[in-house]
């Protein structure tokens, strides 16, 4: 078996976001099976490898580089075109193509179906984000009515939705790092989170949204958006509620019933055993066997499946309608 590079520009504050905690988990979860390590590609790092140095290596056919870092991943895909590469996708939409022999690993259906479409001629794999073991209900008190992060928060939710609940019940808005975020979802009732917003400025998508996933296996009744990879787990009436619905004053009225409520609110661990630990492990194994194979069969065969460029599917509908006027004109 293959050993598995991870790519990151680095791993220190400056590169903080969702993305890289849940690449540096996927790390720890391969390592239960096999060989992995971070290589990092923009700054160098004491104690980590660097990849401009592995690249001097002569023979790298038994590693595999795995790129995830969606604004680099043209500039990467380029240079390590002559080794084993996969696309670890956690987004949708950022203007690249891939060639067939990068396979990818999608996050979410949602980001699956949409390389399904962007890259028909791929290998497309499912490997979810891993929810730690550590959200969960643990039964306490909930102090806390409603609480917000503010990073990736609508405008309407934090000047117009907060304020018009602040005059109701006890909101807490956070707008910095949080040590102990199970313990915090384990003291809210509800839980706000709308990034739709934000999402559409950074014209990519929500590839998977775990903060919400979060909060559900801690025992808070959820109001979302639904965009994006959201929409994988999240069932308006069923397991969550959907926000900016209509009018604040609907949103209001929704959110402080959900509060004033006696009945507890409570998931089946079964919703979430897909997202657990031991699940992610099993797939990422099966995954793994299979990115293995298709390396051997890759230095043995060239690609030889047409692709769905531009200058093709304009020939595939000018051949649909030039069809279609034979039949019709000359029977």
């Amino acid at each position: 078996m293959r050993k598995l590079y991870f790519l990151l520009p680095g791993t220190d504050g400056r590169f903080a976001c969702g993305g890289l905690w849940a690449e540096l988990k996927a790390l720890k979860l391969a390592q239960n099976f096999c060989s992995a390590d971070v290589v990092t590609y923009r700054q160098r790092e004491k104690d980590k490898l660097f990849l401009d140095d592995l690249l001097k290596e002569k023979n790298l056919n038994d590693v595999i580089f795995v790129i995830s870092w969606g604004f680099d991943i043209a500039q990467l895909v380029a240079k390590l075109k002559q080794y084993n590469v996969v696309y670890h996708a956690h987004s949708a939409g950022y203007p690249f193509r891939l060639p067939p022999s990068i396979p990818i690993v999608t996050v979410s259906r949602y980001t699956m179906g949409y390389w399904g479409e962007k890259s028909p001629n791929s290998l497309i794999y499912y490997l979810p984000n891993q929810i730690s073991d550590e959200f969960q209900n643990l039964g306490l008190e909930r102090d806390i009515d409603v609480l917000v992060q503010a990073r990736k928060s609508s405008e309407y939710l934090i000047k117009e939705l907060i304020p018009g609940l602040q005059k109701r019940c006890k909101v807490l808005v956070v707008d910095s790092y949080i040590e102990d975020l199970p313990g915090l979802f384990n003291r809210a009732k509800v839980y706000l989170y709308d990034s739709a917003e934000y999402w559409v400025q950074q014209r990519v998508s929500e590839g998977f949204g775990l903060q919400p996933m979060e909060a559900l296996a801690s025992g808070c009744q959820v109001f979302s958006s639904v965009n994006g990879g959201l929409a994988d787990y999240l069932d308006p009436g069923f397991n969550c509620y959907k926000i900016a619905g209509y009018s604040q004053e609907y949103d209001v009225q929704r959110i402080l019933k959900v509060i004033d409520s006696s009945v507890a609110f409570s998931l089946s661990e079964e919703f979430f055993a897909e997202y657990r630990t031991e699940n992610i492990i099993n797939r990422f194994q099966v995954i793994l066997d299979e990115l293995n194979e298709f390396f051997d069969h890759k230095i043995e065969q060239p690609s030889n499946i047409k692709s769905l460029t531009r200058v093709r599917v304009a020939k595939l509908i000018a051949q649909r309608i030039y069809g279609k006027l034979r039949k019709k004109y000359f029977k």
